[in-house]
Parts: structure tokens; sequence; C-alpha cells
């Protein structure tokens, strides 16, 4: 078994390169790290397009990459090219899914979250993952949002970016769509009516705004109803991934009981 032992094998280079996930993206492909991360995205059907392990983790992590030809590397050299501060021995490189420019819909019980400029990955990562739990139809992208793609966004997500329809558009062309088709828009503001849960009606999309202005007033201004979460307490508002943790479940139940 050949074990990579140099910082400046042509391997080794190119893989250090692809941690900027900017020169990455340029070459179509994402580094995943951690068995976790590895076994979702394989579960999911994803093939890899190169699977590099740590020298001692042959071993331990056979069963994982069963079928396929890993490439090894020294725990030194592992450790030093390492995005994480107690590596698992494992990076893959895996194509990066293309993000639709066309909405998906299954029928009249579809759920959309719509973001616009959020730049948080953890707010990203947790809402793709609780649009994978509640069963959306798509995470529908405006904007300047962070990169899906990004290593915090695929922590957060847990394996759901592979899961769930991620859809970049136009403000105007996510409108357009919504009205064609009936589709009740809300956008969560802190100047809207309070969520009635019994009022939800399907199909539906909400709408995210950035973290600290919140949505555009453009945007806002176009829905259907500003909603906002009803809270008793001291705190002016929830983070992102909270609020549409909220009102993603409530629209779950609605489309439970219709």
């Amino acid at each position: 078994m050949e074990v990579i032992r140099s910082k400046d094998n042509q391997k080794i280079k190119r893989l250090t390169k692809l941690h900027d996930r900017k020169k990455a993206h340029k070459e179509g492909v994402i580094l995943i790290e951690g068995v976790r991360l590895c076994e979702d995205a394989l579960i999911s059907g994803v093939r890899p397009i190169s699977i590099y392990i740590s020298e001692s983790k042959t071993d331990s992590l056979e069963s994982l990459i069963a079928g396929y030809n890993p490439i090894v590397i020294s725990d030194e050299l592992f450790q030093k090219i390492s995005s994480t501060v107690n590596s698992q021995g494992i990076i893959m490189e895996v194509s990066e899914p293309e993000k639709s420019d066309s909405i998906p819909e299954r029928g009249d019980k579809d759920i959309y979250c719509v973001l616009e400029n959020l730049q948080d990955p953890g707010n990203m990562g947790t809402i793709i993952r609780l649009a994978d739990a509640f069963d959306f139809t798509a995470v529908i992208l405006l904007g300047n949002n962070v990169d899906p793609f990004n290593e915090k966004v695929l922590r957060a997500s847990m394996g759901s970016v592979w899961h769930i329809p991620l859809v970049e558009l136009e403000t105007d062309a996510a409108f357009d769509y919504f009205r064609k088709r009936n589709i009740k828009t809300m956008a969560m503001h802190l100047k809207g009516d309070i969520l009635d849960s019994e009022k939800l009606e399907l199909p539906a999309a909400y709408f995210i705004g950035n973290e600290g202005n919140g949505l555009s007033d453009y945007a806002s201004d176009n829905c259907d109803t500003k909603v906002k979460i009803p809270m008793d307490g001291k705190a002016e508002s929830l983070n992102a991934a909270s609020a549409a943790s909220i009102i993603g479940f409530e629209l779950a139940m609605a489309r439970r009981r219709s």
C-alpha cells in the first residue's frame, strides 16, 4: 500500500487548494470531511471523485469505503491538511450538485422555504436540514446567500443538502411562479400579523431574510401577507433558523390536517 508522506505531492497540493471554497467551486467540486458527513453522502447516492484517508484509519474505515480505491496519507500529513481540529481521518471530493433554476412541484400541499440574502452558514445548514425533516418541496435562494455547499453549511445540514432541492432564482421569477400557481406567500416580518396556525393555507412559501436586516422591502411588500411569531418574553426576535423552524413545523402540521 502506497502512503503519501510529502506535502509536495501533486495530489496533496490539489487537495490543499480545494479547501479554498472559491477554488473548489470554480472546479465544480466539494470537499467533505468526517465520517458522518461522508457516510451521509454515500448513503444518499453521491459518487466520490476521490477519497483520502489517514494511514492509521485504513482498517476502521474499511466498511465505509468498501469498493473504492482511497488515497492513503500519513497521519502527520493528514492532520496538517485537515480542516478540523480532531480529524476523523477521511476526506471526500465529490461533484458539486447543480442548483436548479426551476421550482419543483408536487401538488396542492407544496411547502417552500425562500431565503433572501442569508449569510450565516449555521442558519443556512439548519434551515436546509429542517426543510428535509419536514419534507418541503424545495429551498429557494434569492439574492446573495451564503454558499449552500460551504463546509460549515454542510456540517449544519447533517447530510440534508443531498436530499432537498435547492433552487436559485431572481426574485421576480419566484413571485411570478407563486402567483401563477396560487401559492400563498408569507413574509416573516417583525411588523407582520401574529401567526395564526389555524389560518395557514397550502400550498405555501414563506420568506426568511438576512440575519441583520431582515427581508428587503421589495420581497416583503410582494408577499401576500406579513406574519410574525408571537413571543411573550423579552427577546425582540428569533434568529433565522429558529423562526424558519417554527413556521416550518406549523406548515407541516397544516399539511397533515388537510
